[in-house]
C-alpha cells in the first residue's frame, strides 16, 4: 500500500498545475543567469505561471518577437528604427524596449604562464581583434603590462558565431575607440570578423577560452566568474585602467547620456574616471498589446515585480541594478503593456 501511495504522489507531482499559464521568451545570453533566477523566484510567488526562456542570442530574440513565435524577446542591443517598424507592421502593435539590468562585457583570456591581471588599452584591443597584433609577446602588450613575461604564443581570437547583443556591445565599444575598426568592421549583432573562431552564446565563447591556450574573447562578466576565467582591466575614457565591477557599471550608467523616453541608449566608453568602459543595459522586448490579454496582464505584473523586488537579486549575480531614475521611467512605461 505504501508503494502505491508513493506512486500516486509521484504521478500527481508530474501533472501540470490546473490553469497554469506559460509565457515563452527567447533572446540574449548576456542576462540569462539573472533572468533564470527571476523567472524561478516569480514562479514561487505565482505557481500558476511558468516562464520558458531560451537563451539563443539577441538576434534570435528580435527575430522571434517580431515573428510572434514568443510572448517576449530579449536583447543586449536596443531594436533599430527599421526593426521596430517591421515589428509594428507584423504585430500591429509597438514593441517596447524595457531595460532590466546593467552588465559588463570583459576581455577574457587564457595565456599560458600568465596568472596576473592584464591591462588592455583601447588601441590594443582593436589591434588584436583586427589581427594586427597576433602574438602575446607583442611589444604593445608588454608596454601596457610591465613586469609580466609573455610567451611566444599566437593569439587565438574567439567571437560569437550568431547574432549577439554581446557582440553589439563589444563592437559598439571598439567603433567608438578605433577609427580603423569603425571603418573596416563597424558594429552590430553580427559583423564580418577579420579573424578568429566563433562560439555559440556567451557559454560557447567561455568554453573555447577555457580550452584553448593563447585565446582571448569577450564575454559577460558573470560567465568569466562562473567559469573561473581570467579577465583584464580596460583603460576607460578618462585614462584609468578599471576591471569590471558593479560600481564601474553603475558609474558608466550615471555618466552616460540622458536616458531617452524609449530607453534605447549606448553607455560604452562613458566619461568619468570611475566608469567601466564596456558597460551596457540589457532589454526585454515587450509587445505593447499582447495577442492574449491575459498574458499581457501577466507580463505587466512580472515587469512591475522585476523593477522592484527583482532588482534586489541582481548584485549576487554580478549585474548592477537599474538606477532609480530609470526605474521610475520603466514603471510609467509598464502601464502601456496590455
Amino acid at each position: 500500500m505504501r508503494k502505491i501511495m508513493l506512486l500516486l504522489v509521484c504521478v500527481l507531482l508530474a501533472l501540470p498545475v490546473v490553469g497554469q499559464t506559460t509565457l515563452n521568451g527567447a533572446g540574449a545570453t548576456f542576462p540569462y543567469p539573472i533572468y533564470s533566477k527571476w523567472f524561478s523566484e516569480y514562479q514561487k510567488i505565482h505557481p500558476d505561471i511558468q516562464v520558458n526562456y531560451q537563451s539563443i542570442g539577441s538576434g534570435g530574440g528580435i527575430q522571434q518577437v517580431t515573428a510572434a513565435t514568443v510572448d517576449f524577446g530579449a536583447s543586449d542591443m536596443p531594436m533599430t528604427d527599421g526593426q521596430l517598424h517591421d515589428a509594428e507592421a507584423k504585430l500591429k502593435t509597438n514593441v517596447l524596449n524595457i531595460p532590466t539590468v546593467l552588465g559588463a562585457v570583459v576581455p577574457a583570456y587564457n595565456v599560458p604562464g600568465v596568472s596576473g591581471e592584464l591591462k588592455f588599452t583601447p588601441e590594443m584591443l582593436s589591434e588584436i581583434f583586427l589581427g594586427r597584433i597576433s602574438n602575446w609577446n607583442d611589444p604593445a602588450i608588454s608596454a601596457a603590462n610591465p613586469g609580466i613575461k609573455f610567451p611566444n604564443q599566437e593569439i587565438i581570437i574567439v567571437h560569437r558565431s550568431e547574432g549577439s547583443g554581446t557582440t553589439f556591445i563589444w563592437t559598439d565599444y571598439l567603433s567608438k575607440v578605433s577609427a580603423d575598426w569603425k571603418a573596416q568592421v563597424g558594429f552590430g549583432a553580427s559583423v564580418k570578423w577579420p579573424r578568429g573562431m566563433g562560439g555559440k552564446g556567451n557559454e560557447g565563447v567561455a568554453g573555447f577560452i577555457r580550452q584553448l591556450p593563447g585565446s582571448i574573447g569577450y564575454i559577460e562578466l558573470i560567465y568569466a566568474l562562473q567559469n573561473n576565467i581570467q579577465y583584464g582591466s580596460v583603460r576607460n575614457a578618462a585614462g584609468v585602467f578599471l576591471k569590471a565591477s558593479l560600481e564601474g557599471v553603475t558609474a558608466a550608467a550615471a555618466s552616460a547620456p540622458k536616458m531617452p523616453a524609449d530607453f534605447r541608449v549606448s553607455i560604452t566608453n562613458a566619461p568619468g574616471k570611475d566608469a567601466y568602459a564596456i558597460s551596457s543595459f540589457t532589454w526585454l522586448l515587450i509587445p505593447q498589446q499582447s495577442k492574449d490579454p491575459a498574458k499581457g496582464k501577466i507580463l505587466a505584473d512580472f515587469l512591475s515585480w522585476m523593477v522592484s523586488d527583482g532588482q534586489k537579486l541582481t548584485s549576487a549575480l554580478s549585474y548592477a541594478p537599474l538606477p532609480d531614475n530609470v526605474v521610475a521611467k520603466v514603471k510609467e512605461t509598464i502601464k502601456q503593456v496590455k
